[in-house]
C-alpha cells in the first residue's frame, strides 16, 4: 500500500505521536512519504498528488486539518484524520479513537464514510475576499473574539487558553444576527452566530442535539445570551445530558439548512475551524457540501454504526 502523510509540526505540543503512527501503520512492501508543512505551506499544493495513494492521512490541529479536508474534497481518496493539536475537535466529532496504533489499524482495515463539508466566503470591511472550508464549525461574535485572543497563549496554555480567554471577556458586544436558512429570514439577538457542520466537542458534549456531519445540512447556531457568564448554564445542563435531547440547550438557539445567509449589526471577525481571520464583516455566506470527503472510520465512530 501507498501512503501519503502530512503533518504539521506546529499544531499543539510538537507531539511526537505521528511517528509512533507511522511504525504501526507500514507493512513489508509499503511505500510512505511523509510531508512536514513549513511556514507558507499551500492546501492546495499539499495534496495535489494525493490520489496517487491509496489513504492520506492529516496530521495536525483543527485548522490544519479543516484546510486539508477541503483540498481533498470531492476527490474520493480515503483521508485519515489524525488528532496532533490542542483541542482535536474534528477528531473528537468523526468519532475514532486517538490512539495511534489504533488509527493505524483502522485505516488498514480500510473502512469509509462519506462526510460533509461547509463552505463559507465573506468580505471583509477592507475588501478582502475570503472562502474557506467548515469541517467543524464557523463562527463570528465571541467565539471569533475568544478565539483570537487565545490563539497566542495555546502553544503554553493548551485548551486552558479558551478559558483563560473567556474570562477576559466577560460581557461581548451583543449583535442583532439577520439569519436566512433556504430562503427563510429569522431575527435573533446574541453574543455569536455560529455555521456548524458538527456540533461535539469534548467528552461527546453536543452543543446542539442532533447534528451530524453526514446529513446534508448545516446548522445555525446562536448564542442568545448577553454576557459570557450566562453560558455557564447550558454548559452545566451538558454535564448530565451530553447530546442535549433531554434537557436541551438553554440560551442557545439552532436552524438547520443547506444554504446560509447571515449579516451583523456591527462588523465582527469570522473564526473557521479555530483559525480567526484578518478583519471583520457584517455578512457571511455559507453553504453545506454534501459527502464531500471520503474518511476513514473505526468501529468506535459514530458514523460506521449507522
Amino acid at each position: 500500500m501507498r501512503f501519503l502523510i502530512l503533518h504539521n509540526p506546529r499544531s499543539g505540543f510538537g507531539s511526537d505521536a505521528i511517528y509512533e503512527f507511522e511504525r504501526a501503520l507500514l507493512h513489508d512492501g509499503d511505500e510512505c512519504l511523509m510531508r512536514i508543512m513549513d511556514d507558507a505551506w499551500d492546501p492546495k499544493q499539499a495534496v495535489q498528488d494525493a490520489a496517487l495513494y491509496d489513504c492520506v492521512i492529516i496530521s495536525g490541529g483543527d485548522g490544519t486539518i479543516g484546510h486539508l479536508m477541503y483540498a481533498l474534497r470531492n476527490t474520493g481518496v480515503p483521508l485519515c484524520v489524525f488528532p496532533s493539536g490542542t483541542a482535536n475537535l474534528i477528531c473528537a466529532s468523526i468519532g475514532n479513537a486517538h490512539e495511534p496504533a489504533a488509527l493505524a489499524l483502522a485505516v488498514r482495515r480500510g473502512r469509509t464514510t462519506q462526510l460533509d463539508l461547509g463552505e463559507i466566503s465573506w468580505t471583509s470591511e477592507a475588501g478582502h475576499t475570503h472562502t474557506h472550508g467548515i469541517a467543524l464549525v464557523a463562527g463570528s461574535g465571541l467565539d471569533a473574539q475568544l478565539m483570537r485572543t487565545a490563539i497566542p497563549h495555546k502553544k503554553f496554555f493548551g485548551e486552558a487558553a479558551y478559558f483563560t480567554a473567556a474570562l477576559s471577556n466577560l460581557a461581548p458586544t451583543v449583535q442583532t444576527f439577520t439569519i436566512t436558512v433556504d430562503g427563510v429570514t429569522h431575527e435573533r439577538q446574541g453574543i455569536a452566530c455560529l455555521v456548524a457542520n458538527s456540533a461535539k466537542f469534548q467528552a461527546d458534549f453536543e452543543l446542539l442535539p442532533g447534528v451530524r456531519m453526514d446529513d446534508g445540512l448545516l446548522s445555525v447556531i446562536v448564542l442568545e445570551t448577553k454576557m459570557t457568564a450566562e453560558l455557564v448554564k447550558p454548559l452545566f445542563t451538558g454535564l448530565f445530558d451530553r447530546s442535549g435531547k433531554t434537557l436541551g440547550r438553554p440560551n442557545i438557539e439552532g436552524f438547520h439548512g443547506r444554504e446560509v445567509h447571515v449579516e451583523m449589526s456591527s462588523p465582527i471577525p469570522v473564526e473557521v475551524d479555530g483559525e480567526v481571520f484578518a478583519g471583520e464583516t457584517r455578512t457571511f455566506d455559507a453553504r453545506v457540501l454534501p459527502k464531500a470527503c471520503t474518511v476513514i472510520v473505526d468501529t468506535l465512530s459514530p458514523y460506521a454504526q449507522k
